[in-house]
């Protein structure tokens, strides 16, 4: 039995991505960075966007307040107001654009780039909160997807360009990757990331329509059909960490339903690991 998928956000994004659920504020940040828009959403309130110049491809909270966001040319942080931005670590690179973030346990940020056509050359980047960076992974296609086990014991990278989650072994208190391999063939192109405390990896399959849940193993245990034809991101929220979060594309749809652009929304059979605040 499916679960009743219901629209949290009705908007027309043109590529929704990087759910995060901030526990600070108990919103919801995602953004779409076709638009250049970060958005804040408060359930059972409103969505604020606030707009800029480049493409926004994450924003996470940071534990001075504020945010930090992963954008095209590098990483950067916001104040608390969204009105004063200081650069980080700057990388710009032609064609190159920001894909997927995450905040780990100690505070550090993952970031991956890739060619803007997903034509390869893609970087898993270590951010610390000094701004020192470090490029971790240098081949990736279309990295869209970053988590860690419920132990940090696993990293996971969902590579779109593949159709692959692949696993690393991690050392959290150093911030170090090693014993790259293959966890599952997705059969489609994985995008975005987010495990439960069962240990369980969802994804989003964006030319599907569709969510895939995956055992630790690397084993297919479900498949969800969601009513936007591509969806693009996940994560868990809410009080409990059971409301499952999903951002949504309209751009290029011959035929876009309300669904399609919009932020979806169900309720999950096990509670999602908690996300983390930059510590920069």
């Amino acid at each position: 039995m499916h679960p009743q998928v219901d629209i949290a956000v009705a908007a027309t994004a043109r590529s929704g991505q990087a759910p995060t659920w901030d526990f600070g504020t108990e919103t919801l940040l995602w953004t779409d960075p076709l638009a250049g828009g970060v958005h804040r959403f408060r359930p059972g309130g409103t969505n604020a966007t606030m707009t800029l110049q480049q493409r926004p491809g994450g924003a996470k909270p940071r534990t001075r307040g504020g945010l930090v966001l992963h954008l095209e040319e590098g990483v950067a942080l916001f104040d608390a107001h969204g009105e004063q931005r200081t650069w980080l670590v700057y990388w710009a690179r032609e064609g190159m654009t920001a894909a997927a973030t995450m905040v780990d346990r100690r505070g550090r940020m993952w970031a991956t780039t890739m060619r803007e056509d997903e034509s390869g050359d893609g970087w898993l980047v270590r951010v610390g909160a000094d701004g020192s960076a470090g490029v971790v992974i240098k081949d990736l296609e279309a990295g869209l997807g970053l988590a860690t086990s419920p132990d940090d014991a696993c990293f996971y990278v969902a590579d779109a360009g593949t159709h692959r989650i692949e696993v690393l072994d991690f050392d959290v208190e150093a911030g170090l990757l090693s014993n790259r391999r293959t966890l599952c063939e997705v059969g489609g192109q994985p995008s975005g990331l987010a495990v439960d405390t069962e240990g369980t990896l969802w994804t989003a399959v964006r030319d599907k329509g569709e969510l895939h849940r995956y055992a630790p193993s690397g084993e297919l245990t479900g498949t969800i059909p969601l009513p936007a034809q591509r969806p693009t991101n996940l994560c868990f929220g809410g009080q409990d960490l059971r409301d499952l979060y999903i951002t949504t594309a309209r751009d290029g749809l011959p035929s876009p339903t309300d669904q399609d652009g919009s932020v979806l929304t169900f309720r999950a059979p096990a509670e999602g690991l908690r996300t983390y605040a930059f510590t920069g």
